[in-house]
């Protein structure tokens, strides 16, 4: 399977990159960027071909994996699923909803994969929760209290025409798609946020807020989506979830097993992580799929229903009051 990777704008593509190169079914093509200079150097490091043109990239391979913009997810999910190749995207699914249908549309009108990048489902702390929710271990789920608390990324992620939104676009999605999987066929109906600028005052965008959501099973969750971590701290952050059962409960940490490392050389102290590798497993399924012509475990239907939460949790903190969600 011939995979080619279009643009390393978000810091994820290098992950999947090195994932792409060790699944034994997959051929890492090359690379196509719009900032040529990024490509070039990627492609470089990484040992295999640029291509100047996108529509090359995309008629010399069977599927391609999308870490660029938000803003550009849906253009080139589009020219992907309309040259029938099948299609990896990074989150969020767009930055509307109108362009989300239309990727959804695309891919379905060309009978091709559209999977979008939720790597937390490939935690294998996640998935033995997963196990102890299905096996009625838990009982009946009443609450969940979810974070997925980070740095600040800079750069396009806190430019509001690329980006769609800061912390609260930028990790209500990863969460909350959790939170959805854990509870198949629960949506939720109703969102309230406080959403504000805290920690970066000089950066126009949000970064701290405090979500809560009404699903349509009788569960309340609430979140913690700040880029709330400091340049010092020793990991970029955390995705951790408290499952409140009538028969017990669980807390997921995906980022749990790490050592803590105080070094003499860098004068730092870091948390070099030690678990399984999510992205890893991500690339493996979503290329076992496609081989094997089965669906993937995570569409786009389950990014669009991610991404309208956290839309909803924008217009929420604006009209200062809980949205109700329609479909």
């Amino acid at each position: 399977m011939k995979i080619g990777i279009i643009s390393f704008a978000h810091m994820h593509a290098y992950s999947y990159a090195q994932a792409i190169k060790k699944n034994p079914n997959s051929e890492f093509i090359g690379i196509t960027d719009d900032d040529p200079e990024r490509g070039r150097r990627m492609a470089d490091e990484l040992g295999t071909q640029w291509f100047e043109r996108t529509e090359d990239l995309i008629a010399a391979v069977d599927a391609v994996v999308i870490c660029s913009e938000n803003a550009k997810h849906a253009g080139y999910t589009i020219a992907a699923a309309n040259a029938g190749k099948h299609i990896l995207c990074e989150k969020p699914i767009a930055t509307t909803v109108e362009d989300g249908k239309a990727m959804i549309e695309a891919a379905q009108r060309n009978a091709v994969q559209l999977m979008i990048a939720f790597p937390c489902r490939f935690s294998t702390a996640a998935m033995r929760v997963k196990e102890q929710i299905v096996s009625g271990q838990l009982g009946t789920l009443v609450a969940i209290n979810g974070t997925n608390r980070g740095s600040m990324p800079g750069g396009w992620f806190v430019q509001r025409p690329m980006s769609g939104g800061g912390a609260v676009m930028d990790h209500t999605v990863h969460v909350l798609d959790m939170m959805r999987w854990y509870m198949p066929g629960a949506e939720v109906t109703e969102v309230y946020a406080e959403v504000d600028n805290l920690f970066y005052p000089g950066v126009d965008i949000d970064d701290s807020g405090l979500l809560t959501f009404a699903f349509d099973n009788g569960v309340i969750a609430t979140l913690d989506p700040s880029w709330s971590r400091s340049k010092s701290f020793p990991v970029w952050g955390d995705v951790t979830l408290d499952i409140l059962g009538t028969n017990g409960t669980s807390k997921v940490d995906l980022y749990k097993q790490h050592l803590t490392l105080h070094s003499d050389d860098t004068m730092k102290t870091t948390e070099p992580f030690f678990g399984d590798d999510p992205d890893q497993g991500l690339v493996d399924h979503f290329i076992d799929c496609v081989v094997n012509n089965q669906p993937v475990s995570v569409n786009g239907t389950d990014g669009l229903r991610a991404m309208e939460v956290a839309l909803a949790a924008y217009r929420s903190a604006e009209l200062k009051q809980p949205v109700a969600l329609t479909r």
